[in-house]
């Protein structure tokens, strides 16, 4: 298998058959009337939830995690989980491979995603990230401090906000070298004493008889033409989740030695043959 990252290299797409496209429109329709009713429940939960309970959300993420764990019901695909989710106040870090790990990571853990900016004015997933309560970041330095604040007003809350360090998506095949600067968040007066970051680590296997990066979505591959594919899979496989031992931000004397432990964390969950750097 060859493992130099090459993000241009995509996986040939295989024709849909009549029987894969019945799959695409049962469980497209099934997916659908899922979220659907997902978001409708929400945001009518939200109008007494919000006034009560400001930046706190007692009771809507346990939608999120229930709506996620009823697309891998829809799909027939495995999730599986291991180790302890973190108690502790702080955030989550995890290897990206897919718009999947969207549901992966919700199904069994009440988080929070940090995203950039963009993603806000997608059609379709653009509104399931507000809802859910996903913090946007801008690639601006004139928003950093206005970010921060955002940053420690969540995290201070409660609320477990999952980062993606590799800044981009893969082939799942790999873990590439986190970018330690967000980490540098969790680092002023007011956080690092209070907060822990639970490294994790997502595996995904593809279906049976598929190419291994089967659920890899990266680079310019386009999110409907791989939705459809995903759907119209005859067997799923499956996802299995890594929950880390949490570590505590002030046992680290910098943001660029947590991003490297937790780096490595995550990289050691992998399968052998997928312990190498992207």
């Amino acid at each position: 298998m060859n493992f130099t990252w090459s993000p241009e290299e995509e996986p040939t797409p295989q024709p849909i058959t009549v029987m894969g496209w019945l799959r695409v429109a049962l469980r497209g329709g099934s997916l659908a009337f899922l979220v659907t009713l997902g978001v409708v429940a929400m945001a009518l939960i939200r109008l007494i939830e919000r006034p009560l309970h400001g930046v706190h959300r007692p009771w809507t993420p346990w939608i999120t995690q229930l709506v996620c764990r009823g697309a891998f019901a829809v799909l027939g695909m495995r999730h599986e989980t291991q180790g302890e989710r973190m108690t502790q106040p702080g955030a989550v870090v995890a290897n990206h491979a897919s718009w999947l790990d969207i549901f992966s990571l919700n199904a069994r853990k009440r988080i929070y995603f940090v995203s950039k900016s963009e993603v806000a004015g997608w059609p379709g997933i653009g509104l399931l990230a507000k809802i859910t309560g996903t913090v946007f970041i801008a690639r601006d330095r004139k928003q950093a401090k206005k970010q921060q604040a955002v940053f420690e007003e969540r995290l201070l809350a409660g609320h477990k906000l999952l980062f993606f360090p590799e800044g981009t998506s893969t082939d799942g095949l790999r873990v590439l070298p986190f970018k330690s600067t967000l980490f540098q968040a969790f680092f002023t007066p007011d956080l690092r004493h209070e907060l822990f970051i639970q490294p994790v680590t997502v595996i995904y296997t593809a279906p049976k008889g598929e190419d291994a990066r089967f659920y890899g979505w990266w680079g310019d591959m386009d999110f409907g033409s791989h939705l459809v594919r995903t759907l119209a899979v005859r067997r799923h496989g499956a996802v299995k989740v890594v929950y880390h031992q949490p570590v505590k931000v002030d046992s680290f004397a910098n943001r660029k030695a947590l991003a490297a432990h937790v780096e490595d964390m995550v990289r050691r969950g992998m399968p052998s043959e997928r312990q190498i750097a992207g």
